[in-house]
């Protein structure tokens, strides 16, 4: 992922210049037309619409502005908020253009009380708006002496050597009196699923989520107002083994976090004449097991019908037989909000066929490689077992293809009671799959017989990306599907095999484009607290967060460009979103994790001690006369030690940190200089002369000026004569970037292009529907690679995503004004393409960026939110020969400048959506502006 830190756009600081710059001849200021009256709409509290239960002691608040005129700017605002009828915060009118992360000011907030808030906007002409339709959010439990109710452990003996029945617990409350509102407050050590009164309460997945739960486990809080009734009431929860207590990782590591699991519930009534009550967890609740047998993250799920109780969360059932709880005192753990969004069921995915397999297997055929699990339906006697075994892809012979699972056996097992029609899936549990072999099915099945429910964090979805070519739309759609199946919790490297882990790597290569694909700012949030968390007392940032790797969290090592991540997603997020506070958060973690490289490095500035994982997965070959692109670990180690420290010096200087500032802009100079007389020749030569050795030096600016020219045209030398890429995790995902940028558009289109292994498009060739660990996980005979590491749904080389976002569409970010403030369009046509287009909710609205080729003409197409700005590089262009919805560019509501620069035209405009049309030249002869 390129980060717009290393370099501030061209295009950027010239739209300054514009701002103050006389009109050129060929240019004049246009009229914007009149606005409507202004609207302050969507309304957010730290990313959430009307959110329960957060606990940010001063949440930030953000609308949009609505109007569909050219130029809409916010000149003012005035937030007012209420609580209970009473003014607890009132800004005035402030004078400030500001809509998004506006930190609540007011007295202090309590414990379970809800705000009510609303805003209006004055437009720069001076005319108010309404008010907003009313906003709100509600706090969570602040403080530890707010939990009233105690930790219980089901009492069944539970052995250590495989997964065990799920315990159910179950307890009962009395309600005198009429409700006016109810909240749930609850956790877990293990997984829960939680029910009132009968009743399933919410549709969260997974809950409390995965963390660092040595450190912090998250709780959730439920409106339960519709659930609790006047008189007799009963509550149960059913647990989960989940990421506390399962085999995590390989080796059959089982209880990683604790052997025994427990529950911690609370319920908060307010009755109609004002009083409170508070009940929960305590020796007065039962336990026993029932219908789960076995649910295990990897394994899957069994579940016996016939035991099933009916009836067991309601008032009055018979619980004599259940044994009694035993209240418990864990060892001190945070208890924390969520700030990212919860796990649940997206979508779902019918088959597209039921096949016969040569060895005999009744297949279903999903049609997309999916994360999730099966929901069945169907009728057959009492005691009849039905087996869903999971698999990616089929074999050359066509028969299921399950060695790369290892040890995972993802196999769910129901077995009917004898009911009538039975619907069931799992509950603790998620396969990775595109297959679902069936046997002991009771009757033939159908294509209704099942469905696939896609399951993952409830992210929104912010862009999309499409062009000409519809092998590029694959692409795009596997990307995007590979998000989809490993943002579950955790930005986890595979969903399917015994790992499913939080690999530090893989999330920081991807992260860019994740936030183009869906609004990932929450979900970063609450993993980037674990990476801090877990993170060790010298700085050393785990391989994998939450860390299940270390031995009780002690003792990880660091690996380059892995433990980056620390420093560089807490960056993305702020470019992406103008989120400051993630920087605040996380500062501590990034300049930790700087000094230990420093010390690692010492006095020499290089970086060539410790264990590190290289260029991962780099193209390798069978000839002899080719090693393999084998980049140095010491010279990538060195070189990401100098992109995180700039990096650690710009943030720095967001956050007013001056004498860190200048401490690191003294260091960065001088890491670079290191790297220069360890690994570059005088000729321009870089380490093993690797694609990923050029780029690390181009893209984090280590060369001096003079050896960028001869470094670049050595890198796109290499990619000629192979006519392919060698780069693996580490290079792969600046390689477009850095050809693009030193004027090679014409060799990252040729990557871009290509279908033949190694690339992007090979697996596309091949069927994928999302993205492979490897560039060749099906080889071109139709053998695997090694089963041992072979995931089907991979995201990390998706990271292409954002090039294709950035470049080929040309949605930019200005660094001086992140979180698309000003919006910067500067398509790069070329490829062979004759289209593409990317749009992207913002948190301004929508932007977007485009391109059609028809004719000899090009059409540009640019959507700049209200209340933001945009400047447009129009490529190959002349002012003599532009238009703008028909009319000369000059002339155009809502362009303020436009002025030639060199062979392209720049135009600064307004809020609004513009399409500029020109006779096409030679596009793809000059360098990419990033």
């Amino acid at each position: 992922m390129r980060t717009s830190a290393l370099l501030v756009p061209t295009i950027a600081r010239l739209a300054v210049a514009l701002t103050w710059m006389g009109l050129s001849s060929a240019t004049s200021l246009s009229a914007v037309a009149p606005l409507t009256p202004p609207a302050a709409t969507d309304l957010r509290c730290e990313y959430m619409v009307d959110p329960i239960g957060i606990d940010a002691t001063h949440p930030r608040l953000s609308w949009r502005l609505q109007s569909t005129e050219r130029g809409a700017v916010q000149s003012a605002y005035q937030i007012q908020v209420t609580q209970d009828g009473k003014l607890r915060w009132d800004t005035g009118r402030v004078a400030s253009d500001r809509s998004v992360h506006l930190p609540y000011g007011g007295s202090a907030l309590e414990s379970s009380r809800r705000y009510t808030w609303h805003v209006r906007v004055w437009d720069g002409g001076g005319t108010v708006s309404a008010w907003s339709a009313p906003a709100s959010w509600e706090m969570g439990l602040l403080n530890a002496e707010d939990w009233k109710a105690r930790w219980i452990e089901p009492a069944a003996s539970e052995a250590s050597t495989a997964p065990q029945p799920s315990p159910m617990l179950r307890g009962a409350f009395a309600v005198k009196g009429k409700v006016k509102s109810a909240r749930a407050y609850v956790t877990s050590l293990g997984l829960y699923e939680l029910e009132i009164n009968g009743t399933r309460v919410g549709d969260q997945l997974f809950t409390p989520g995965w963390t660092s739960y040595r450190h912090r486990v998250q709780y959730q809080t439920y409106d339960v107002t519709a659930h609790v009734r006047a008189g007799e009431n009963a509550i149960g929860a059913t647990l989960g083994d989940g990421w506390y207590r399962n085999s995590l990782a390989w080796g059959n590591r089982r209880h990683v976090y604790g052997e025994r699991l427990a529950l911690l519930c609370q319920l908060r009534i307010e009755f109609a004449d004002g009083r409170i009550e508070t009940v929960g967890s305590d020796g007065t609740w039962k336990s026993t097991t029932g219908p789960i047998r076995m649910s295990d993250i990897y394994m899957g799920e069994t579940y016996d019908a016939r035991l099933e109780r009916p009836g067991w969360s309601a008032p009055g059932y018979p619980d004599r037989d259940w044994l009694p709880v035993r209240v418990v005192d864990p060892a001190p753990r945070t208890l924390v909000a969520p700030a990212g969004p919860p796990v649940r069921r997206i979508d779902i995915v019918r088959p597209v066929r039921i096949l016969e397999t040569p060895a005999g297997d009744t297949v279903f055929d999903m049609g997309q490689n999916m994360v999730g699990h099966v929901r069945v339906s169907m009728r057959g006697q009492a005691g009849t077992t039905v087996t869903l075994r999971h698999a990616e892809v089929l074999d050359k012979a066509g028969n299921v293809y399950t060695d790369n699972l290892r040890a995972a056996r993802q196999q769910v097992t129901y077995i009917l009671k004898g009911a009538g029609d039975e619907v069931y899936e799992p509950h603790f549990t998620f396969q990775g799959f595109r297959y679902v072999v069936v046997s002991g099915w009771p009757g033939e099945p159908t294509l209704d017989s099942l469905v696939g429910v896609v399951v993952h964090s409830d992210m929104r979805v912010t862009g999309s990306f499409e062009t000409s070519s519809p092998l590029l739309n694959q692409l795009q759609h596997n990307i995007r599907w590979g998000q989809k199946g490993n943002f579950l919790d955790v930005p986890t490297d595979c969903p399917q095999r015994d790992e499913r882990l939080g690999w530090t790597g893989d999330a920081q290569v991807f992260a860019r484009t994740a936030a183009f694909n869906m609004d990932v700012a929450g979900f970063f949030t609450k993993w980037l607290a674990d990476v801090g968390a877990d993170q060790q007392s010298d700085g050393a940032v785990p391989h994998v967060v939450p860390d299940v790797l270390s031995e009780k969290g002690r003792g990880a090592s660091a690996s380059a460009a892995w433990a980056d991540a620390a420093v560089i997603i807490p960056w993305t997020m702020y470019l992406n979103y103008g989120d400051t506070r993630v920087l605040e958060t996380q500062y501590a973690s990034m300049k930790a994790w700087v000094e230990y490289m420093r010390r690692q490095a010492g006095d020499a500035n290089l970086w060539n001690t410790g264990s590190h994982f290289g260029d991962w997965l780099a193209f390798a070959t069978t000839d002899a006369d080719y090693p393999g692109a084998t980049t140095g670990k010491d010279l990538i180690a060195t070189a990401f030690y100098a992109h995180s420290t700039d990096l650690l010096k710009r943030t720095a200087a967001v956050l007013g940190k001056t004498d860190d500032e200048a401490v690191y802009a003294a260091l960065v100079p001088k890491i670079r200089a290191a790297f220069v007389r360890e690994f570059v020749t005088a000729a321009g030569r870089v380490g093993e002369n690797t694609q990923t050795a050029y780029v690390l030096a181009l893209e984090f600016e280590l060369l001096p000026d003079d050896l960028r020219a001869e470094a670049a045209r050595r890198l796109a030398a290499d990619v000629r004569a192979r006519a392919h890429l060698t780069t693996g995790f580490v290079g792969t995902p600046y390689l477009c970037h850095v050809l693009a940028r030193h004027g090679h558009l014409d060799v990252a289109y040729l990557l871009l292009n290509r279908q033949q292994y190694p690339s992007w498009l090979y697996p596309g060739t091949q069927g994928a529907t999302t993205i492979w660990e490897r560039w060749d996980g099906i080889k071109p005979d139709g053998s695997f690679q090694d089963p041992g590491m072979n995931s089907f749904n991979h995201y990390a080389y998706g990271a292409i995503g954002e090039w294709m976002y950035r470049v080929v569409a040309g949605l930019e970010i200005d660094p001086e004004e992140p979180g698309y403030k000003h919006v910067l369009v500067q398509p790069h046509p070329g490829g062979g393409l004759t289209s593409a287009v990317a749009r992207l909710q913002t948190l301004y609205g929508e932007a977007a960026s485009g391109w059609t080729l028809a004719d000899g003409t090009l059409t540009v197409s640019a959507t700049i939110p209200p209340n933001t700005r945009g400047t447009v590089c129009l490529p190959a262009a002349t002012l003599a020969g532009l238009t703008e919805s028909g009319v000369a560019v000059a002339s155009a509501p809502g362009v303020k400048h436009a002025v030639q620069r060199g062979a392209d035209v720049l135009v600064e405009v307004g809020s609004g959506s513009y399409v500029f049309v020109y006779p096409a030249a030679q596009l793809e002869s000059k360098p990419v502006r990033e």
